[in-house]
C-alpha cells in the first residue's frame, strides 16, 4: 500500500555539497520502498491520487525506471522534472554469508580480509567493535556515536551528522523496544572511530548515518565496520534487505548484490513561478557539475575537498 505525505519539498540550489539556499514547493510525496516490489516504468504517469488544496503536484522518490529518462519533460499538463537518476543499491541478506561472499571477486575478497586483519593488527589482534539493538543501550550508543561525528566533514560542512537530539533518541529507544534497529561502533581501544545506524522498517534496515574518525582514514575503518555488521546479519537472519538509499557511491556498489534503476520525480503544476523554479535549479545543477569537473580537470577538485574534510 502507498502511503502520500503532503510537505513542504526543498529545492535545495547546490555548489557542489554545499547548499547556498532553498526554496519549499508544497508537495504530495511517495517513497518507493525495496519490499513494494513496483515494476519499472518506461515514462512517469500521473498519479490517481487527486491534487490536495494548497499542493503544487507530486514528488515520487526511488520509482524505478526501465531506462534512463529526459530530465525535463510534460506528463498530463504537468511539468515532470528528474533531477535525480541512480542505481539503487540493496543487499539481499535471505542468501547465506557463504554465497553472499561468491559475489566478490577474489581479489576484492583478499583486499577486505587484508582491511580487516591489518585493523585487527593496528589493535593489538582483536578488532573491537559492538552491536547496540536493545533500548537501554542506545544513549550509550549515541554519545559514542556523537564523538566520532563531531569530527567528521558530514558534520562540520553539511550539518548532516547523526543527531543526538532527544526526541532522537527517544525515537530510537521506541524502535529498539520492537527491534526494529541496529547500531554498530568500531573501537581503537576505549575510543570509537566509525559509527553506523540503521533503523528498520518491514524487515529493511536503511544506511541512514554513517561516519568515521578522519584520523583513521588511511585503515579503511568504514569498510571494516560495514563488513562486519554485513557479516553479523546474515548470521542474525531476521531481516530481508540491507538498504543503501539512494545515491551511488563505490562503496554501494562494494557491498551490493543488487542494484536497480531509479528516479526522483517531480510532477508540478506549470504555472510561472514553478516553471521558473524547476529551470533555475536545473541550471544550477549543471552550473555545479561543470565547475567540478572544470576543478578536477585541473587537478584542484581532489585538494579542495581533502582541505575541507581534514584540513590539510
Amino acid at each position: 500500500m502507498n502511503h502520500w505525505q503532503f510537505r513542504p519539498q526543498p529545492f535545495k540550489f547546490q555548489l557542489s555539497d554545499w547548499t547556498l539556499f532553498s526554496i519549499p514547493l508544497r508537495l504530495q510525496i511517495l517513497a518507493i520502498r525495496l519490499i513494494d516490489e513496483t515494476p519499472p516504468v518506461a515514462l512517469p504517469a500521473l498519479p490517481p491520487e487527486p491534487l490536495a488544496t494548497g499542493s503544487q503536484g507530486y514528488l515520487i522518490r526511488g520509482l524505478p525506471v526501465a531506462a534512463e529518462l529526459p530530465v525535463i519533460s510534460q506528463v498530463e499538463g504537468y511539468l515532470c522534472y528528474v533531477p535525480l537518476q541512480y542505481q539503487h543499491c540493496y543487499i539481499d541478506l535471505g542468501m547465506s554469508f557463504e554465497s553472499y561472499q561468491k559475489k566478490f571477486s577474489s581479489k576484492t575478497r583478499s583486499t577486505i580480509s587484508r582491511k580487516v586483519r591489518k585493523y585487527a593488527e593496528h589493535c593489538g589482534g582483536t578488532v573491537a567493535w559492538k552491536t547496540y539493538a536493545m533500548p537501554d543501550e542506545m544513549r550509550e550508543f549515541f554519545r559514542l556515536a556523537r564523538a566520532v561525528s563531531q569530527k567528521t566533514y558530514q558534520e562540520r560542512l553539511l550539518d548532516a551528522g547523526i543527531p543526538d537530539t532527544e526526541d532522537f533518541i527517544a525515537h530510537a529507544e521506541s524502535l529498539a523496544a520492537e527491534q526494529r534497529v541496529r547500531a554498530y561502533l568500531l573501537f581503537d581501544g576505549e575510543r570509537p572511530v566509525s559509527y553506523l545506524y540503521c533503523p528498520v522498517h518491514d524487515g529493511v534496515l536503511t544506511y541512514a548515518y554513517l561516519g568515521y574518525d578522519p584520523d583513521y582514514m588511511n585503515m579503511s575503518v568504514g569498510t571494516v565496520l560495514q563488513w562486519l555488521a554485513v557479516e553479523q546479519l546474515f548470521r542474525e537472519g531476521r531481516f530481508r534487505y540491507f538498504d543503501f538509499t539512494e545515491g551511488q557511491s563505490e562503496h554501494k556498489r562494494l557491498f551490493a548484490t543488487h542494484q536497480r534503476q531509479c528516479a526522483n520525480v517531480f510532477l508540478v503544476r506549470r504555472t510561472p513561478g514553478n516553471t521558473m523554479l524547476v529551470y533555475s535549479h536545473l541550471g544550477m545543477e549543471r552550473f555545479s557539475k561543470w565547475l567540478g569537473a572544470t576543478l578536477e580537470r585541473f587537478g584542484i577538485k581532489a585538494k579542495i575537498k581533502q582541505f575541507l574534510r581534514f584540513g590539510k
